[in-house]
């Protein structure tokens, strides 16, 4: 009943003002005085009865003329009721919560026996994998691990997932998250850093990831499908998830914070180049090493022309042959690694274009 009852208006006010002061309320009397029509009148004295204001004159005749109550008798009259009604609700959500507290415990144990029974289970359509990897994380109590090229969320499920995110770090679950040293260049990623970093989110980057990962409380893991169809495989094995877990922690290791306002640093650029290189030797072409590392064809040819222009190299081949040359030289064994030789003709070129 309180909850439908708006802020008393200044036309209720002046009615109830008016039968205080003439000890009984005359709609007729009270519209010519205050200057209102008799149906205003008649609307402000059924909002004034509805707050127990108004009642009818003792011993009435029928005429329709109201006394007013003192306002803290009709609050008493209007509270007592209310705080009856709190109470049945409060009693009653404490039935509600028994219920799902026993069906959680039934829940949970079921849990446990499909995890023994289905440790793995091939899910189909993005619909329902985003619906388990929801449920799961909206469950989760300790920790949240994600690895993923970038913030790669539907535009139209962004802003939900952020809430959703926020307040995972709110109940005190802990997130960290790994994506590619490109998702450093991504608006959308770095709305979500600045978003979330105040929170305890904890975000790195690679140059380059082992695949798509979530771990929810160190129990579940959610995979791409082989056939890179929409859909997930659920791991429920606590034995291959504690693998991930260890995979993750590794990476983890040897990724570069993202933190708010430092998102592009000449260290990623550095590691970025180092990471060509390193697939060139393997032999991949151009269009394969930029789809690997989320850059554009454009941007990966880039680096490589830097990396030959900082060995003085006129092509490929050379590049090859310098590096190969670098590696087996004695007097560089503290670069005695694709990556340092690189890092190391890069640091050597920045030395001579500095003034």
């Amino acid at each position: 009943m309180i909850d439908e009852l708006g802020r008393l208006g200044r036309r209720e006010i002046d009615v109830f003002r008016w039968a205080a002061q003439n000890g009984h309320l005359d709609v007729e009397k009270a519209a010519r005085d205050l200057g209102f029509d008799g149906e205003a009148v008649l609307r402000a004295a059924a909002s004034l009865g509805d707050r127990h204001l108004l009642r009818p004159l003792p011993g009435d005749t029928g005429d329709g003329r109201l006394m007013p109550v003192a306002p803290e008798s009709a609050a008493a009259v209007m509270f007592t009721t209310a705080e009856a009604d709190l109470r049945a609700q409060l009693a009653r959500i404490d039935e509600l919560k028994g219920d799902f507290d026993v069906l959680g415990s039934i829940y949970a144990e079921v849990r446990r026996d499909r995890r023994r029974q289905t440790p793995i289970q091939e899910v189909h359509g993005r619909t329902a994998a985003t619906e388990l990897i929801d449920d799961a994380l909206a469950r989760s109590r300790v920790e949240v691990l994600t690895c993923e090229r970038g913030r790669e969320v539907p535009s139209e499920r962004r802003e939900q997932a952020n809430d959703r995110d926020l307040s995972l770090l709110g109940r005190g679950v802990r997130m960290r998250t790994l994506y590619q040293h490109s998702a450093r260049h991504e608006a959308v990623t770095q709305d979500y850093v600045n978003h979330l970093a105040s929170s305890g989110a904890q975000v790195r980057t690679l140059p380059e990831l082992f695949g798509r990962l979530t771990i929810v409380d160190q129990e579940v893991a959610f995979i791409p499908r082989a056939d890179g169809r929409d859909g997930v495989v659920v791991v429920q094995d606590l034995s291959t998830v504690s693998c991930l877990c260890a995979v993750f922690d590794h990476s983890w290791v040897q990724a570069t914070p993202l933190n708010p306002g430092h998102f592009g640093t000449p260290v990623i650029t550095t590691e970025a180049k180092q990471t060509i290189v390193r697939l060139l030797t393997e032999g991949m072409k151009d269009e394969v090493i930029a789809r690997r590392l989320g850059m554009s064809l454009r941007t990966c040819r880039k680096h490589i022309a830097e990396v030959m222009e900082s060995f003085r190299a006129e092509s490929r081949f050379q590049l090859g042959y310098l590096i190969r040359a670098r590696l087996g030289d004695a007097r560089r064994a503290k670069t005695g690694s694709i990556d340092g030789v690189v890092a190391a003709a890069l640091s050597a070129r920045e030395g001579d274009e500095r003034p």
